[in-house]
């Protein structure tokens, strides 16, 4: 879509006022600092999807999807935080209302977080001007966008200011997708500028181009002289495992064997396939182990060792769909890498049919929870 500039200006001045009016009139009560999060810090989490992003749930279904009962399981199975990614559509109409039952649901969530003693991260996942894996992305060719970004910002922090700072941080963008990655690093410093402006010790969760990859980590450029900054990077490598016959990728028709650790397809598999399967996988044919996922990830780590800051894969997992043993065996050296790296960590995710450690009818997989949760 493209943005009317009057239309947008409205929808800015909206915000604007509904951040003042939540800060001065509604907020419910004045931060305190609670002596329990003296500082965000993060092990071992997963992340809350489907809920409050990329889902058509509304009302009581919505309401029921993820309820107390669900912090309570996972702060028992041994997370210390979770990770919530919501919409923009979800979260405020058109013309820049509050969503008054979606903020709702997320404060009850946030609350329910405090009473369990998990800290959490409100990621805002997908714009009306950008979605990671939408040809059209306005976010970076119109200024008026990038302004109604920086107003939503603004907006949650009036909203959730009276959170801890050792409680709650921001994630600015999930899966940024910008042709030249100095477009996110100017929206970047934009925005972080905005936040500070409000927050000076909120932490604040920044990942890099496209996609979040580890490898374009080196092109992010961090704000420097703050502490409370949080690297984040997404993992889904080996693709052809980690989204094995995904229904949404260009991958969902092929039908051919994949194996984990070793060679991806072996040679005489490979020699087996018809043209049409070996032109699907192309380029994807290599050889993966624990050392090849943790070389992958080198150039996170490096910044994070240069900048002094933390680090955080706030998304990793393998579909369903793949072999059983080896999706498993690939979780295994997943956790390895970060426990040895010290990185935090958020799988994808908590409730799906997809990768979820439940199905959406709640069905556990307990191999899965046995690796991805820190209960020992």
């Amino acid at each position: 879509m493209h943005y009317n500039n009057l239309y947008t200006l409205l929808f800015i001045s909206c915000i604007f006022i509904l951040s003042c009016k939540t800060s001065q009139e509604e907020k419910p009560m004045q931060k305190a600092e609670d002596p329990a999060y003296e500082s965000f810090t993060i092990k071992a989490g997963t992340n809350i999807s489907h809920w409050l992003s990329q889902s058509g749930r509304r009302g009581q279904e919505r309401a029921t999807f993820f309820t107390q009962a669900d912090v309570e399981y996972l702060a028992d199975l041994g997370f210390d935080h979770l990770r919530f990614p919501v919409d923009e559509e979800q979260m405020f109409d058109e013309a820049g209302n509050k969503e008054e039952e979606a903020f709702q649901l997320l404060h009850n969530a946030l609350g329910w977080c405090q009473k369990n003693g998990l800290r959490a991260i409100v990621d805002l996942h997908i714009l009306r001007s950008h979605h990671f894996n939408a040809e059209d992305k306005p976010l970076w060719t119109e200024p008026a966008a990038q302004e109604k970004f920086i107003a939503l910002w603004r907006a949650f922090s009036a909203e959730f200011e009276q959170y801890p700072n050792g409680m709650l941080a921001y994630e600015l963008m999930n899966e940024p997708v910008a042709d030249d990655p100095e477009d996110w690093n100017q929206l970047v410093a934009k925005a972080f500028s905005a936040i500070r402006e409000l927050e000076p010790e909120r932490t604040i969760v920044i990942g890099s181009n496209r996609w979040q990859s580890a490898d374009t980590f080196d092109e992010l450029n961090v704000p420097a002289n703050d502490k409370n900054i949080l690297l984040s990077f997404h993992f889904y490598e080996p693709f052809l495992l980690t989204h094995y016959q995904a229904s949404w990728t260009n991958l969902a028709d092929y039908e051919g064997p994949v194996h984990y650790p070793g060679s991806i397809v072996q040679e005489d598999e490979y020699a087996s396939l018809s043209q049409e399967m070996k032109d699907m996988i192309g380029h994807r044919l290599q050889t993966y182990h624990k050392d090849t996922l943790a070389y992958m990830m080198r150039k996170p780590i490096r910044v994070a060792q240069e900048t002094g800051l933390p680090l955080y894969c706030g998304e990793w997992g393998v579909i369903t769909s793949a072999p059983q043993e080896d999706r498993l065996r690939w979780y295994q050296d997943m956790k390895a890498i970060f426990e040895e790296n010290d990185i935090a960590y958020a799988n994808w995710d908590y409730k799906s049919d997809n990768f979820g450690l439940l199905t959406n009818e709640g069905s556990r997989n307990s191999q899965l929870l046995e690796i991805v949760s820190s209960k020992k």
